[in-house]
């Protein structure tokens, strides 16, 4: 017995609030058409009076090449993901960059650095802050120091072999952002490899 009296109080509430919102709905139509005759009997919107504000002088803040914190994020998250992808295929292919030569060690911080720039709006690119982030990564996961990392990536255009491993990079991530996987051609085993001399 209570339970029917619940269910027939929950309905007749419920047809209240429908009534309600059907009721609401009817005066914001006539209030919409009212100032759409209005606007149009006039030629001239007619807007509601703006309360005064007082205007205070906007102050702009400085602006720095540096990320969003949320496009940091990002940008880390996937420039790990896809050293620690390189790294596997590498490892998996007889090719240890925690034990590699500083050249090596050097061709994967350009080749990261690259696929970095993929990542990055073109405004943003070729930044301390960015080249600081590569650095932190492939510190990581080649045991190299940042120092030597930020050095490679700021004498890369002195290098062919750094250009080439940049190239590499940048075409690498672009593919891997719609597909999913980089092409041999521009894995970092690959540019390494066949450029590096190992």
């Amino acid at each position: 017995m209570m339970v029917n009296g619940l269910v027939a109080v929950t309905q007749a509430g419920l047809i209240l609030l429908l009534g309600m919102l059907g009721l609401r709905m009817f005066s914001l139509i006539r209030q919409e058409s009212t100032h759409q005759v209005g606007v149009m009997a006039s030629g001239d919107p007619v807007s509601p009076p703006q309360p005064k504000v007082q205007q205070r002088p906007i102050r702009r803040k400085q602006q720095t090449p540096d990320y969003a914190s949320s496009d940091k994020t990002e940008l880390y998250t996937r420039l790990h993901i896809l050293a620690g992808l390189q790294e596997r295929d590498c490892r998996v292919k007889g090719l240890m960059l925690s034990g590699a030569p500083e050249t090596v060690r050097s061709c994967a911080a350009a080749w990261l650095y690259g696929a970095a720039c993929a990542f990055t709006p073109r405004h943003q690119r070729h930044t301390e802050a960015l080249a600081g982030i590569v650095a932190r990564i492939i510190s990581r996961k080649t045991g190299s120091g940042q120092p030597e990392a930020v050095q490679a990536i700021s004498t890369l255009t002195t290098s062919n072999l750094l250009l080439a491993c940049y190239r590499a990079g940048l075409e690498g991530a672009e593919f891997w952002q719609d597909h999913q996987y980089v092409p041999a051609s521009s894995s970092l085993y690959e540019v390494v490899t066949s450029n590096a001399f190992i």
